[in-house]
């Protein structure tokens, strides 16, 4: 069974669950290219990692989800978990999450210079899931209501939206899990 990137259901909103993610590891690799088509070319990147393409030829278990996000207006250094965001250019970030127990200091080096490995800092989150194709259509959709419950619940919503894929390819569509993640901070008036 595929290991999940671990998290604390904090509660249930209307439209959303509020959720903690401890901090955590990924590689990720940024490309240019379609909504659709990054996260399958990044995916080869990402894969050939986690099975021995890296400089201590070391396997890393297969985890879920894979992460696919915008990047902001600059061009930030990405490494790695699998996250898929679109680019300063627009491309996008795809990363996978490493298993929980890896850390910065004892994920493998990548060998491969289109891959990053990189640290992420714990976060607060707005989460909305649903099932379905991988399209940008449906994603924004999503991310649109989303926000827009966020807002109502008197959260903020900080940095770029994720969307993250559970299931592999072969998955039927109506029986795949995708999620749309919103980092997310109290507003300085919010009591919640």
């Amino acid at each position: 069974m595929t290991e999940q990137q671990p998290y604390e259901v904090l509660g249930q909103r209307d439209g959303f669950e509020l959720r903690h993610y401890p901090a955590h590891v990924v590689a990720e690799v940024e490309l240019d290219g379609s909504f659709e088509d990054a996260g399958n070319r990044a995916f080869r990147s990402l894969f050939r990692y986690i099975t021995g393409s890296n400089r201590s030829q070391a396997t890393i278990a297969m985890t879920a989800p894979v992460v696919q996000q915008a990047t902001a207006s600059q061009k930030i250094a990405m490494t790695a978990p699998v996250v898929q965001a679109p680019a300063a250019h627009g491309g996008f970030v795809v990363a996978f999450v490493l298993p929980a127990s890896m850390t910065l200091e004892t994920a493998p080096l990548p060998t491969d210079p289109d891959v990053h490995v990189r640290a992420v800092s714990e976060r607060l989150a707005a989460v909305v899931r649903y099932s379905g194709r991988w399209s940008q259509s449906s994603y924004e959709r999503h991310l649109g209501e989303l926000l827009d419950a966020v807002v109502a619940d008197g959260l903020v919503p900080t940095g770029a939206p994720r969307f993250a894929r559970f299931d592999p390819p072969f998955k039927p569509w109506f029986l795949r899990r995708n999620e749309v993640v919103q980092d997310v901070q109290r507003a300085a008036s919010a009591d919640r």
